[in-house]
């Protein structure tokens, strides 16, 4: 894939001392603006679009955040990071999704060996991080959208921290229950995607990867009829509450959803702490009601490349961009640990836009 040119995208003051944007995880298009997520609080942010007399997109500024606890109860309160890892928006709804990961300690500068041992044997885990959050979307008196706690009978929901998060309905499954007590970087559980298609939703795992195969899973939530605060899984098809598919990547897990039309663009990369390679992938027809359980490699379209550093610009994030300039789709990737040379001296991060083939 091909670097078409950058665009730079500005935080507030409080975002750039979060480090948010330069820890960016999530990223999805909404008409003239973008919503992003870094993986370090418990918020999502609003960007607008600035554009050129032809109509193509030169930056993302004037942010607006949105604290997830403003709009609903996350379970160990607004203090503590989400760790959003994925973002999609449908039918006037925004979805956030929390990595749902076990956290190992790191080995930090300057410890001795005893000390350095006991933090890798150290597990914890976050529970803001096992949350689904729904907001419901409005246009605001500007006419962009606004996440809002309710709109009419529409009412802003999360799920999890009651016994009910994702990693809790996995409990017994056969493939990823062994999983669960294992950390992120460990291949244990990791979410780093979701996309939104009509009253279902995928979430991407970029682990565990299964002897090679990425694993996906298809939800259908639901307002919760005792509590319109709540979310809670109807059956798919009038059986499970969940429905894994299992995709040939190479033995890459997924870090990003991103729809296009009746296809889902897959970004995908490591599941451990590596560098690359990284690449695009097109499921077609995945937003379709009939998609596949298995997933082989010649069924999935190699979209291209993305480039990586060593240690550092790890691809999070694509958003396929509408653009009016006639130049073909592009794809919008943000990067967590990005190169110094994506930084700009007044606190702004440079992201990439890559055209693609459909």
């Amino acid at each position: 894939m091909i670097v078409e040119r950058q665009v730079t995208l500005r935080f507030a003051d409080e975002s750039q001392a979060a480090q948010t944007h330069t820890n960016l995880s999530a990223v999805r298009q909404d008409g003239r603006c973008l919503w992003v997520a870094g993986d370090e609080t418990a918020t999502v942010e609003r960007l607008t679009a600035l554009h050129d007399a032809d109509g193509r997109v030169i930056g993302y500024g004037d942010q607006r955040t949105v604290a997830l606890a403003d709009l609903v109860d996350l379970p160990a309160g607004p203090e503590e990071e989400a760790d959003i890892e994925g973002l999609a928006r449908s039918d006037g709804w925004l979805w956030a999704v929390g990595s749902h990961s076990l956290k190992r300690k790191r080995i930090k500068d300057g410890q001795n060996d005893a000390k350095a041992r006991r933090r890798l044997a150290t597990v914890v885990r976050e529970e803001n991080r096992h949350v689904l959050v729904r907001m419901p979307l409005v246009p605001g008196a500007d006419g962009l959208p606004e996440a809002v706690a309710e709109d009419g009978a529409r009412t802003a929901a999360v799920l999890g921290g009651r016994g009910d998060s994702l990693t809790d309905l996995l409990a017994d499954d056969p493939h990823l229950a062994p999983f669960l007590p294992i950390p992120s970087k460990d291949n244990g559980i990791d979410i780093e995607g979701i996309a939104a298609v009509g009253e279902r939703l995928y979430i991407g795992f970029r682990g565990p990867v299964l002897r090679g195969w990425a694993v996906l899973v298809e939800i259908q939530p639901e307002t919760h009829p005792d509590d319109p605060r709540r979310l809670r899984l109807r059956r798919v098809d009038g059986q499970a509450r969940y429905r894994t598919h299992f995709l040939d990547l190479g033995g890459l897990g997924i870090r990003d959803l991103c729809p296009d039309g009746d296809d889902l663009l897959i970004l995908a990369g490591p599941t451990m702490s590596l560098s690359g390679p990284v690449r695009v992938l097109r499921w077609p027809g995945a937003a379709k009601i009939e998609a596949a359980d298995v997933v082989r490699a010649d069924e999935l379209e190699t979209v291209g490349d993305l480039p990586h550093g060593d240690g550092e610009d790890h691809a999070e994030g694509i958003a396929v961009l509408d653009e009016s300039h006639g130049a073909g789709p592009t794809l919008l990737v943000v990067y967590d640990s990005p190169a110094g040379d994506r930084l700009t001296d007044d606190g702004g991060i440079h992201a990439d836009v890559v055209s693609f083939a459909r």
